[in-house]
């Protein structure tokens, strides 16, 4: 129940796409696999094989639609697990993954994504939600140099206060 409920909130973030004819293509696993490398996914919700992927829903959003889609998830009472960073050195894009659950009578795993420029990797603080994401701001932003605009204390957490490196970027040299 509380899947469908949680679908539903997020799907509403995301106008149905105007219909377009296309010939209808046969594609193999093993080919959505290729495609999937070549290019970021789309924004928008897929429902997860939570025995495979170890979540139920994946929501890929824009950084001006992340504290919607937090927001959602904070109104159905699910709280925060994780915060980390995926650096797409190839895209110059670097990725933001929120893990949030639920463990009540209902089970249910999401996945936020938002992706960003790496140049400029700037992403709204969900402090203001979920207070326990501070330190996982504050770790993200040590590792990666992501900037969680609004966040009330973004100093270092881990490593010494001078440092200017972000030692989990891919071109990092140590």
């Amino acid at each position: 129940m509380i899947l469908e409920k949680t679908k539903s909130g997020l799907l509403k973030m995301f106008p149905e796409p105007e219909p377009v004819e296309t010939a209808v293509e046969e594609t193999s696993e093993e080919d959505e696999k290729k495609n999937a490398s070549k290019e970021p996914r789309k924004n928008g919700v897929v429902e997860r094989d939570y025995s495979v992927h170890g979540y139920h829903l994946d929501a890929q959003v824009s950084p001006e639609q992340l504290l919607e889609a937090v927001a959602i998830l904070d109104d159905l009472e699910f709280f925060i697990e994780s915060i980390t960073g995926v650096d797409w050195i190839k895209e110059d894009q670097l990725e933001v993954v929120y893990d949030f659950s639920r463990y009540d009578f209902d089970t249910c795993r999401v996945v936020i994504r938002t992706r960003i420029n790496r140049a400029a990797p700037v992403v709204p603080t969900i402090t203001g939600l979920y207070a326990g994401a501070n330190w996982h701001e504050r770790e993200t932003h040590e590792f990666f140099g992501i900037k969680f605009e609004g966040h009330p204390h973004l100093i270092p957490l881990l490593l010494p206060e001078d440092a200017d490196f972000h030692p989990l970027l891919k071109d990092f040299k140590a």
